[in-house]
């Protein structure tokens, strides 16, 4: 019998940029895993959690483990809310034993998309083809708290047709942080144009990520800045036929 994998796709997903999500879908579909959207699903919380909002972010966060209560194996394609899950969960529920137990459970079935494919399903070539050049930006969240650095260069890798040529600043930080970008907008902004030129020195025609919100703030800084540059969720690349 086939596992199932509940799809938590996240809000910035959801809401702006369906295709990651549909594209993820796809791969995991072609790889013969069930699959189920739990139509109930909102927010993991992380937005309150990184404000300082912990009572708010403790709601949201219930209401997710409620959701998943049942899952028997969860995809998201961001670093950022699967580490939100698997990491500080715990940290928010510190003062509620059960709750604290319930998010133990619910991290220990939760995976990152990359890091599903490669530990998991234990697959690196999914048949895709993708014809282009490509650098690979590291999130934040991705890299520092779940660790995630070679495996979506292996899986890269054996995209027929794509080159990685690796940028310099690869590792830094696009300067999004959700509301660091609007607090700070000058910071952000200088963050964002190092990336850039970082990404223009490869000769690279596609960014590709594993955080949307990475991606929607380089591609505004790409936008702004004249260049003929496209940004891809890693999902979309390894849909890519």
């Amino acid at each position: 019998m086939a596992q199932r994998v509940s799809l938590f796709v996240t809000c910035l997903i959801d809401q702006l940029f369906p295709r990651v999500g549909m594209a993820m879908a796809g791969v995991l579909d072609r790889l013969g895993y069930e699959l189920e959207f739990p139509e109930s699903q909102t927010c993991c919380g992380q937005p309150a959690f990184n404000t300082g909002y912990w009572d708010e972010a403790r709601t949201v966060a219930r209401y997710f483990l409620d959701v998943f209560r049942d899952a028997e194996l969860i995809v998201v394609p961001s670093g950022s809310c699967g580490s939100m899950v698997k990491n500080h969960y715990v940290e928010l529920f510190k003062d509620d034993p059960a709750s604290q137990q319930q998010a133990r459970q619910v991290a220990s079935r939760c995976w990152e998309f990359s890091e599903f494919l490669t530990d998991v399903a234990r697959v690196e070539d999914v048949g895709a083809r993708y014809e282009g050049v490509v650098t690979f930006h590291d999130s934040c969240h991705g890299l520092r708290e779940l660790h995630l650095k070679e495996g979506p260069r292996r899986l890269l890798s054996h995209v027929r047709g794509l080159s990685l040529k690796e940028m310099s600043a690869a590792e830094e930080c696009c300067g999004f942080g959700g509301t660091f970008s609007v607090k700070f907008p000058e910071i952000s902004g200088g963050m964002a144009r190092t990336k850039i030129d970082s990404i223009v020195a490869t000769g690279a025609d596609t960014v590709v990520g594993g955080d949307s919100s990475c991606l929607m703030q380089i591609q505004g800084a790409i936008l702004r800045a004249g260049l003929n540059i496209r940004t891809m969720h890693l999902a979309e690349v390894l849909a890519s036929r």
